[in-house]
């Protein structure tokens, strides 16, 4: 297997779930884990190390606006005080590539509302943060190895 310019992943292949709801709108994903740490001092240097001390899950959702989707599942929920809480699946396949990846974000909490957001001559998107506790990688691709990218 080698890396060939067929084989970068195309992001026009995504799809989006909300819990069981499939999100045909979507036009963009971007979910990650940040590490937290805490400096940890030691005797006999002047450097510090650096352990981690636990993580933290965002992401956003890009959508082109053609429902009301957000303001229907979240305006209740902020309303009686609240949070918004559902497993996202994230799916890129695209098939000249190497392979599907597919991830569930669990327990996340959209934490914005865009009640109006549009311009006069100007497709609409919407932008929606999100955190998340914990997530499963479902599908992965291989990595390439070295020697077959190498000859």
């Amino acid at each position: 297997m080698s890396c060939t310019p067929e084989s970068v992943m195309n992001g026009s292949y995504g799809e989006v779930w909300v819990d069981s709801d499939y999100l045909a709108q979507a036009i963009g994903v971007e979910a990650k884990v940040t590490l937290i740490t805490t400096d940890v001092m030691q005797c006999g240097t002047l450097a510090k190390g650096t352990k981690v001390t636990g993580i933290e899950g965002k992401g956003t959702l890009k959508l082109n606006h053609v429902d009301s989707y957000f303001v229907i599942k979240m305006s209740e929920c902020i309303k009686n005080g609240k949070a918004f809480r559902a497993t996202v699946i994230v799916k890129l396949d695209d098939p000249e590539s190497l392979g599907a990846e597919r991830v569930s974000l669990t327990d996340c909490v959209f934490t914005e509302l865009t009640l109006a957001n549009w311009e006069a001559g100007k497709l609409g998107e919407e932008s929606i943060p999100f955190t998340f506790s914990d997530y499963e990688v479902l599908e992965s691709i291989e990595p390439i190895e070295s020697k077959d990218v190498i000859k």
